[in-house]
């Protein structure tokens, strides 16, 4: 009976994981509704005195992101207040979803990595994480992949979907 051989772990392959990359941290989003009378319109002196009295301290090193689940038209020093207060406490705060807040985590992260160890290498970008990659951060890895890998596939290496290769 011949041995069985590993090909995709003697290849030059290399395996770029955006999950290797996940920040931990508590994510929370905070929805501006909350404090707007039915939820849709902005009374500053009710809004202010909310914000006041509000726990903010429940937010300690959270990253978080603030967004309006409604369709209220709010003033942009709205949510800069809102920021005011919890990030003090927070780990980080952006304006939007939980998604925006990890596309923005992923932008960091992604924008301090050495891309050089990949030259002239096949990547895979690989899919099918288990924590909440956004797609747009395969959208950022893929744009710095490129400049310097020899092809990037996405998936995995059984079944992985050719991406680009680099002109001779």
């Amino acid at each position: 009976m011949d041995e069985i051989i590993n090909k995709v772990a003697n290849s030059s392959l290399e395996v770029f994981d955006l999950e290797d990359y996940y920040p931990n941290g508590i994510r929370t989003q905070i929805d501006l509704s909350q404090w707007l009378y039915e939820g849709f319109l902005l009374k500053e002196k009710d809004f202010r005195e909310a914000l006041k009295n509000h726990d903010w301290s429940q937010y300690q090193n959270h990253l978080v992101a603030i967004h309006c689940s409604t369709d209220a038209i709010l003033p942009a020093w709205a949510s800069i207040l809102v920021t005011t207060h919890v990030s003090s406490f927070a780990q980080k705060v952006v304006l939007g979803t939980i998604n925006d807040l990890e596309t923005s985590l992923y932008q960091e992260i992604l924008s301090k990595i050495d891309y050089t160890q990949y030259q002239d290498k096949p990547i895979i970008l690989k899919g099918c994480s288990k924590k909440p990659v956004p797609e747009s951060a395969y959208i950022i890895a893929i744009q710095e992949l490129q400049k310097v890998a020899k092809s990037v596939m996405y998936g995995e290496a059984c079944s992985a979907v050719p991406l680009f290769k680099k002109a001779k």
